[in-house]
């Protein structure tokens, strides 16, 4: 016990008298947190649209005004040519453009029915889909005042009763995305830094050539291998914490869960993580190496994970192969518990899942450190 005691002494000292490594423990994951959480979302504002009024009536001007009165379009300078405003979004100053025809208000009256084209920048798919969304929502919206008004106007025709709809929107009523990433963006920087340090950490020890001093100690592998890696623990719950707080007081996340349960996770998923940082670092001979392999890993990770993508919209063998992604898990209890306030008995699947990765992994990478060559 004393002998790893010795070691994690011996680490903390050494981590702390690097100054650069003092920055990429604590500044760096703060930074990383704030951009974020800010830049990483899904949310569409501030789309450019360009309407050409060819009726410059009454009407058209009521529909204009719709759009302006949404706070998702942003009206560019007006044309009254479809040539030109598809020239504009070939340049990039416009995402849509509504065309409203000649003669749309006396078709409205008249007809009781008229077209409007509507061109959308397509580049971006999701994107597309999403202000197609908004477009439809609004003149749909100006479609159903137009036909209130006429039934108003008209002796034979009923004026329907009005169904008022109250949506309820659970876990994040106010559809802040910032609520919805956040957390997923501290599970990204907590793994990647508890990662990148240990998969570099015993690296560290060859190319300085410690690492064959330590071997011809007495010391024994486990408790070697405890004292090496107990400092980058204890790290990831600091930055599990500082990152809570931050989450907390800066972007109002909801903490509607046992707190502890998330720390307790969290334990056993940053063994986890250290057993495969060991595991790397057990295969590789630069420090260069290492982040290669960690980084490696970690995009496919990522990418996999169900932060930015829903895991229900990837293809079937897509989801099968997230079931071994270990951060797939931990962005689930994050958000259960945090998000919903699920308790200890709604995350035993993923913690069963987890404690048992960490057992194998820990396991492959104790078998895998060599004391003597």
């Amino acid at each position: 016990m004393k002998t790893i005691l010795f070691i994690v002494q011996k680490e903390f000292k050494q981590i702390f008298r690097d100054k650069n490594m003092l920055r990429l423990i604590f500044i760096l994951p703060i930074l990383q947190l704030l951009i974020l959480s800010n830049a990483a979302t899904f949310d569409v504002k501030n789309i450019n649209i360009t309407i050409v009024d060819n009726d410059q009536s009454a009407a058209s001007r009521e529909l204009i005004q719709s759009f302006k009165a949404s706070t998702y379009f942003k009206m560019t300078a007006p044309f009254f040519s479809e040539k030109e405003a598809i020239e504009e979004m070939q340049k990039g100053n416009t995402n849509i453009i509504v065309n409203i025809p000649v003669h749309f208000n006396r078709d409205i009256q008249k007809e009781q029915k008229t077209n409007i084209s509507v061109i959308i920048n397509a580049i971006d798919a999701a994107t597309a889909g999403v202000e197609n969304v908004y477009v439809s929502q609004i003149i749909n919206t100006y479609n159903k005042n137009i036909q209130t008004q006429s039934q108003n106007f008209s002796n034979t025709t009923q004026i329907p009763e009005n169904i008022l709809v109250i949506p309820s929107f659970w876990y994040n009523n106010t559809l802040n995305y910032k609520t919805f990433m956040v957390p997923g963006i501290l599970v990204l920087l907590v793994t990647m830094l508890t990662l990148f340090l240990s998969s570099m950490n015993i690296v560290k020890e060859k190319e300085l050539g410690t690492l064959e001093q330590i071997n011809v100690t007495p010391i024994k592998k486990y408790q070697f291998i405890i004292g090496k890696l107990f400092p980058f623990w204890i790290l990831g719950l600091v930055i599990l914490t500082i990152g809570l707080v931050i989450a907390k007081l800066i972007f109002n996340v909801p903490m509607l869960g046992n707190i502890l349960v998330v720390y307790l996770f969290t334990a056993v998923y940053l063994l986890l993580v250290l057993g495969i940082g060991l595991f790397i670092s057990n295969h590789t001979d630069t420090q260069q190496q290492a982040m290669f392999i960690a980084w490696f890993f970690m995009v496919i990770f990522i990418l996999m994970s169900g932060l930015f993508t829903p895991i229900e919209s990837m293809p079937i063998w897509a989801q099968n192969v997230t079931l071994i992604n270990p951060i797939r898990y931990f962005v689930e209890v994050m958000r259960m518990v945090m998000l919903k306030g699920s308790g200890l008995s709604d995350i035993v699947p993923q913690f069963a899942i987890i404690s048992a990765y960490a057992i194998l992994m820990n396991g492959l990478a104790v078998w895998s450190y060599k004391k003597t060559n």
